[in-house]
């Protein structure tokens, strides 16, 4: 703290009085004279708050340092509650039993916390909240958090889903952190017998557990998403979304439960989380850019893809990925582009991608381009001819410093459109060693136009 130079001429070391409710920190002596001042407080958490500056005179100041004292408390407590609010959704009727609907309580704090200044907050204590789908919607005047320490569960029954595609959805928001601990359990087991997805290309998708929806600057760290119905999360139409030291389970044979899916937005980083699926740990969708994923934990699932892409016409683009030290244990596929056979021209545009620093454990098909990509069976695949290559164009892509063991002889595939061919491919210290010992990796190209090769190279380069 600065004195001012009265302190200094005096030779003796000030008092302060600081009033602050949210610290309720108070030092008073009472045979001080004054002067006003504005410090910050560091037991106040930052607020600027009043205080009173005493130095050794007379008892005659103690009337007045009561006096600041009960003006500056009052003062002080609504500074704090503007700017640090507090929302218990216990103090709004959840019951927290696991049974009993707490949707409107959480409802009625969400609702009550946007509307307040600062830095309001959704508190979630420990314990069991059943939760129909909810709409969490802004804008909102603060930034918003909520600190879920308790688990929330999703509705066992589709039918509390008619007219809803999501269970929580975070929509409209600028500004929002998601913490503390807690549990989104999606229930997914109920209705995976359910999911026609993976045979048929007509099916209806079930409901994603969480959406980030048209948001800006969300950080969600510290919590763990559960056994989706469909999708952990998704992020669509959003700039500047962090995910965080999250954790996401499903098991092994739990179809289509990616677990961060990324849609139509920028600037989006995922770090530091651990991802166990039955699909995608992580898929870049249409239209993302400026993507970053480090650190993450892969395993079991399908592995780090792009796409799947040109299956609709009209996609936008995909510029902008960087992967880097992440691991992949046991999954279907490494880092992989995917596009569909077919698709109408202009086809979108997959650029600007590297992947980087990464270790492969006993890892199906590790470093994969599939432009010729359908999950159905080839009756189900023949309107996708292979008289109609797909049309998505693929240039830029780096792969560097990608070592460990396949599960798959074919280490490397990359398999381009014979109407878009690859440009611009890049494969450097590739050190990709086959789970059988004393067989060879290999390495298989198509339709690759250009691109370079270098370091070490295990198997060796297709380029």
């Amino acid at each position: 703290m600065r004195y001012g130079s009265e302190s200094a001429k005096h030779n003796r070391t000030p008092r302060c009085l600081c009033a602050c409710s949210s610290c309720a920190h108070l030092m008073l002596s009472s045979s001080y004279d004054y002067k006003m001042a504005r410090h910050t407080c560091s037991a106040c958490d930052a607020h600027r708050v009043m205080s009173l500056f005493l130095h050794r005179r007379s008892d005659m100041a103690f009337p007045l340092v009561a006096l600041f004292f009960m003006i500056s408390a009052r003062w002080c407590l609504e500074v704090a509650h503007a700017g640090r609010q507090v929302f218990d959704v216990m103090d709004f009727g959840a019951i927290a039993d696991g049974e009993t609907d707490d949707s409107k309580a959480f409802i009625r704090a969400w609702m009550k916390a946007c509307a307040s200044p600062g830095r309001p907050a959704v508190v979630v204590p420990k314990g069991e909240y059943r939760l129909q789908p909810v709409v969490f919607r802004g804008p909102c005047k603060g930034y918003m958090q909520v600190r879920l320490a308790g688990d929330l569960r999703a509705p066992d029954d589709l039918a509390a889903f008619r007219g809803s595609h999501e269970w929580i959805n975070f929509a409209s928001i600028d500004g929002l952190l998601v913490t503390g601990g807690g549990t989104f359990d999606g229930r997914g087991a109920s209705s995976w017998h359910l999911n026609q997805c993976p045979t048929n290309p007509n099916c209806k998708p079930l409901p994603v557990s969480i959406k980030l929806g048209r948001v800006r600057n969300v950080t969600i760290t510290g919590v763990t998403s559960l056994d989706s119905k469909f999708f952990h999360v998704i992020i669509i139409g959003s700039q500047n979304v962090s995910i965080h030291r999250v954790t996401i389970r499903a098991p092994r044979d739990s179809p289509n439960t990616d677990g961060v899916h990324i849609q139509g937005s920028s600037n989006v980083r995922i770090t530091d989380t651990a991802i166990a699926t039955g699909d995608d740990c992580i898929s870049v969708g249409p239209g993302s850019a400026d993507i970053t994923v480090s650190g993450v934990n892969c395993g079991p699932g399908h592995g780090i893809s792009v796409g799947s892409l040109g299956r609709h016409p009209g996609e936008e683009d995909v510029r902008g990925l960087r992967v880097s030290n992440c691991t992949l244990a046991g999954t279907a596929n490494g880092v992989r582009i995917k596009t569909w056979r077919g698709g109408l021209r202009p086809g979108s545009v997959v650029s600007g991608l590297v992947f980087e620093d990464i270790v492969m454990r006993k890892v199906r098909n590790p470093i994969i381009i599939d432009q010729e990509y359908c999950p159905y069976s080839s009756s189900s695949c023949r309107h996708e001819s292979a008289q109609r290559p797909s049309v998505v164009k693929i240039s830029d892509v780096k792969f560097k410093n990608i070592r460990g063991v396949s599960a798959t002889q074919v280490a490397v595939k990359l398999s381009c459109s014979g109407a878009s061919p690859c440009h611009g491919l890049e494969l450097r210290d590739i050190d990709l060693t086959y789970v059988k010992r004393g067989v060879a990796t290999e390495s298989r190209c198509e339709n690759v136009a250009g691109g370079m090769a270098g370091g070490m190279l295990v198997p060796p380069s297709c380029i």
